[in-house]
């Protein structure tokens, strides 16, 4: 390797791309092409970035298999930055094993950060931390030390696991001030406000008010009983009772939830269950039938009775009941967490991580996008969604991702 591709790739690892560009701008060769993808990546010209690491790939012979599988890597990273969640698992998988077959450590374990941040993206936070355990960070560069603890801190972000999260960022935090990269400092900076953003809201008694990540890993370990409008369950304690994929019975719940002690009206119940104006016959029919289910559902964790004039929640045991919901109310609240991180994401992106159909989700964007929430850019398969500025949703506990227990 001659000396400007050298100095080219220490300055790509200081995080100064255009020194780079300066030494290998003009050249054609494979290794030129290759540096000179990923200083684009690194100035934010992902299209070009991507354009320049295929040249390099097929410009590498096939028996040079490190380098081949370092394009690929980079490739993937950008792939992930554009939020294209869909890009070939396979094919980092291949690349991140030829490295590690080849002893290249590094790059081997940066091709596992980005394994694991697409599996965090995607809320599967199980096989992130498995993609984790088998690095030790003490002996990775600054830059990966970083890159790792930021990873170690989003999941303990979505585990509700506070004092995990704060040991991790506070981690990333020296390792990206000892790598002396600025724009590795800010992604530790903008990771560390999940800390202190408010991360939901505490309805009880007829009161709200916000909470940070603390106190919601401390309400849900308490014995409170806890109707959860961030992912649609109810909850106490380590029983919980997901009602996902039954709207109209968590609608029920919430309502019940945020009038108790006290009971709700019938008319009340409807107009949130169903949207009706009035209660009619139909409703009231349709309202028991839906009352019986929840009450079904909740069976080991509270009774629902029946009032002269509605119904109302009984927690068992006398507990407290509170609902958690998120920051401000937004229907779409999920997408716009997603969103928070910054980047342009496709729907079709915004649909895996979410666990949702693409199309309930270009509605979602349409209605967000009407309200002057988001934006896009681009047209068909190249249409990205970003996010306004829109105060008040850190992806704390609106993002796909077990709660602590389950």
């Amino acid at each position: 390797m001659d000396s400007l591709i050298t100095a080219a790739a220490r300055a790509l690892a200081a995080g100064d791309p255009l020194g780079a560009l300066k030494r290998v701008a003009l050249r054609d060769d494979a290794p030129a092409l290759a540096l000179r993808g990923i200083a684009m990546a690194q100035l934010g010209d992902l299209v070009r970035a991507k354009a320049l690491l295929r040249r390099a790939g097929r410009a590498f012979g096939p028996k040079e298999v490190v380098a081949r599988a370092r394009c690929m890597v980079a490739e993937a990273e950008i792939a992930l930055v554009s939020r294209d969640l869909g890009w070939p698992e396979k094919a980092l998988e291949a690349a991140r094993t030829a490295l590690e077959a080849h002893g290249d450590r590094v790059n081997a374990a940066h091709a596992r950060h980005i394994e694991a941040r697409r599996l965090l993206l995607i809320g599967r936070l199980d096989e992130a931390e498995r993609m984790l355990a088998g690095l030790d960070p003490t002996s990775l560069p600054p830059a990966l030390r970083a890159a790792h603890e930021l990873v170690i801190a989003g999941i303990a972000i979505r585990r509700l696991q506070a004092r995990a999260a704060r040991g991790a960022l506070s981690r990333a935090g020296r390792a990206a001030r000892e790598a002396a990269i600025p724009a590795l400092s800010a992604e530790v900076e903008r990771a560390s406000l999940a800390m202190t953003t408010p991360a939901a809201r505490l309805i009880a008694g007829g009161e709200q008010r916000l909470l940070l990540l603390e106190q919601v890993e401390t309400l849900l370990s308490s014995q409170v009983l806890v109707v959860d409008a961030c992912r649609n369950l109810v909850r106490c304690e380590e029983r919980t009772v997901s009602l996902a994929t039954r709207p109209v019975l968590f609608a029920l719940a919430r309502a019940m939830a945020e009038a108790w002690p006290a009971d709700m009206p019938r008319s009340a119940l409807v107009a949130r269950a169903f949207g009706g104006k009035h209660a009619d016959e139909s409703h009231r029919a349709r309202l028991r039938v839906e009352v019986g289910r929840l009450r079904a559902e909740l069976r080991s964790l509270a009774d629902v009775g029946a009032t002269k004039r509605g119904f109302a929640l009984d927690p068992h045991g006398g507990r407290r009941l509170v609902v958690l919901a998120p920051p401000a109310d937004e229907k779409h609240a999920a997408v716009l967490a997603l969103l928070a991180d910054g980047e342009a994401w496709s729907s079709s992106s915004l649909a895996m991580a979410l666990g949702a159909s693409p199309r309930t989700v270009q509605r979602g964007l349409e209605l967000l996008a009407a309200a002057g929430k988001v934006q896009s850019f681009g047209h068909g398969r190249a249409r990205r969604w970003v996010a306004a500025s829109v105060p008040g949703f850190p992806p704390a506990l609106l993002l796909p991702g077990p709660l602590p227990g389950d």
